[in-house]
């Protein structure tokens, strides 16, 4: 695993100009596109609650699907390190915000992975597959840069081999 520092280079682009820019609140578009060179457009916008496209994908789904993510690549590596065979791996992460005189903060984030792993005649084996959830909370790097609390409540099922 390369170490170090690692910069990640991103463009977002304001699409919403209707006209009359920032003229007034309800004058402009939350719309935006997120650039990566190399890589698909994300359509962007805001939270249809601060006016923006439901269509689109918002910061707040995006931190959510960021912290999800980050955690299943780690466990991912972590299973394939331990000889845990991972068959399938689906996560319904929810985050909580709260929005108070328009200064909101994420209060946490619950992941819920179900994952499915193969039996190897290990009678240990699911326990260790859940262990493994918390050791790749330990190292997800988006986990340890948040200030508020991602909390896993994994499930694990077995398929025969």
């Amino acid at each position: 695993m390369a170490s170090g520092e690692h910069e990640y280079h991103v463009s977002v682009e304001w699409i919403g100009n209707q006209g009359s820019g920032t003229s007034g609140y309800r004058e402009y578009g939350r719309n935006h596109e997120i650039r990566v060179e190399g890589k698909p457009t994300i359509p962007g916008s805001a939270d249809p609650a601060f006016r923006g496209d439901a269509a689109r994908w918002n910061p707040e789904d995006l931190l959510v699907a960021s912290a999800s993510a980050c955690h299943k690549l780690w466990y991912l590596h972590l299973c394939a390190e331990a000889g845990v065979v991972v068959e399938q791996y689906r996560d319904d992460a929810v985050g909580t915000m709260i929005d108070t005189a328009g200064e909101g903060r994420f209060t946490r984030i619950v992941l819920r992975p179900q994952v499915t792993i193969r039996s190897g005649g290990n009678a240990d084996l699911v326990t260790l597959a859940q262990a493994l959830h918390h050791a790749a909370h330990e190292k997800c790097y988006i986990a340890n840069s948040v200030n508020f609390p991602i909390e896993c409540e994994p499930v694990v099922d077995v398929v025969e081999a």
